[in-house]
């Protein structure tokens, strides 16, 4: 049976990038079966040293220091001229991605794997026998919109918001190649809906947490940077009215701890678990959720209608400097940079309510209602003018 070959490029700088990338491989699957064949490769990691020390560097100094990333990410900027036509740096891991597995289509889901790979993938395939696409994450453009992301020869440029997309054809791509196509979340985000009576028993039966109670969700990416303990004082001080769902990512001494802390604060409910696999369930029983700028987790949010506190502490990496901004000037969302911000603003929502609804009408405007399978279905009739295979289209919702 012929199948149509896509290889997603994609790197574990922060968990949005490789979210992204394996909910495209679920709706492929979801949408076409065994029919388009998706092979996901940590290109950075797998290709090169250098490249493999820079991704770990980042994740260290996100949990430890979000304010270096200001310098980092003006040296990683550096790569948009070192491969304006080429791969500096782990070409050879990658064509030999290229010669075994032949890909139709070329897919990046990150601001470091376009300039260059796509020109030699092209060169080692056949200009007519590869198509080369990109999803960019960002909300927004300016400062924190990597040069990385734009390369003009790409066949289509997606994008998550009319904002981002109009920045990255002010920097070069041309409009014609250019959708705005939403959040690429995972089809289970689509199909697992909670309505307002399986949000009580959610919270009741599962989480074990009263369903009448203010919930706030204390968030982290999936290598488990957190304020938690900074934040908990705050919820504690409304212990009664107010209520904690706290995950720790892959972060194994911050669960532990918080394991103990649970244990010495009774007053409070508290829902904690490491690293979540039903992070869209608990937002949606969530009524506001802290997080840092990372596109992901804000997306579910926006879509799952859950009020975001921007958690600015140790300042604001670029890339979340891009996040901010479209929540911030879209929906005036909250930041806050250390206790007493948070603090000022749990008690003035418990002292004033509508506060809070005032704060929820806000971010809801934001919100887009989007058809999923759009992109899925763009990228696969692309991918099949040069794969030219008999595809069987699986209508979603499953009928």
């Amino acid at each position: 049976m012929s199948k149509v070959r896509i290889l997603v490029l994609t790197s574990s700088t922060g968990a949005g990038h490789d979210a992204r990338a394996e909910a495209f491989a679920e709706w492929c699957f979801q949408l076409y079966r065994h029919e388009v064949d998706v092979r996901i490769e940590q290109m950075l990691e797998k290709s090169s040293v250098v490249n493999r020390a820079g991704v770990n560097f980042y994740n260290r100094i996100q949990k430890a220091a979000p304010w270096v990333h200001i310098w980092f990410y003006s040296v990683v900027e550096i790569l948009s001229f070192l491969n304006t036509r080429r791969v500096t740096f782990g070409a050879g891991y990658y064509l030999e991605v290229l010669r075994e597995y032949k890909p139709h289509f070329i897919f990046s889901v990150h601001d470091c794997l376009n300039r260059g790979y796509f020109q030699l993938a092209r060169e080692t395939l056949g200009a007519d026998q590869v198509r080369c696409a990109t999803y960019c994450g960002e909300f927004s453009g300016g400062w924190g919109y990597s040069r990385n992301w734009i390369e003009p020869s790409v066949d289509l440029y997606f994008s998550r918001t009319p904002t981002a997309r109009d920045y990255a054809v002010k920097k070069g791509i041309p409009i014609e190649k250019t959708r705005v196509r939403g959040s690429l979340m995972p089809p289970r985000a689509h199909l697992e809906v909670l309505s307002p009576v399986d949000r009580r028993v959610f919270l009741s039966k599962r989480l074990g947490l009263d369903p009448d109670r203010f919930t706030v969700f204390l968030a982290t990416g999936g290598n488990g940077a957190n304020n938690h303990f900074d934040l908990l004082p705050a919820l504690v001080k409304h212990a009664g009215r107010v209520q904690a769902i706290v995950i720790c990512g892959r972060n194994k001494q911050a669960y532990n701890d918080l394991v103990h802390w649970r244990a010495n604060h009774p007053e409070l409910d508290c829902y904690v678990e490491g690293f979540s696999e039903i992070v869209h369930l608990l937002i949606q029983v969530s009524d506001a959720i802290v997080t840092r700028g990372g596109t992901t987790t804000c997306a579910k949010a926006l879509h799952f209608r859950c009020p975001i506190i921007f958690n600015a502490f140790g300042g604001i990496m670029p890339q979340e400097e891009l996040t901010w901004k479209f929540f911030r000037n879209g929906a005036a969302s909250e930041k806050i940079e250390d206790p007493s911000d948070f603090a000022h603003l749990i008690d003035t929502w418990m002292a004033d309510p509508a506060a809070y609804q005032h704060v929820r009408e806000n971010f809801l405007k934001l919100r887009y209602e989007e058809d999923p399978t759009i992109l899925i279905k763009e990228v696969v009739a692309l991918a099949n003018e040069t794969a030219r295979a008999d595809l069987t289209y699986h209508p979603f919702p499953p009928e």
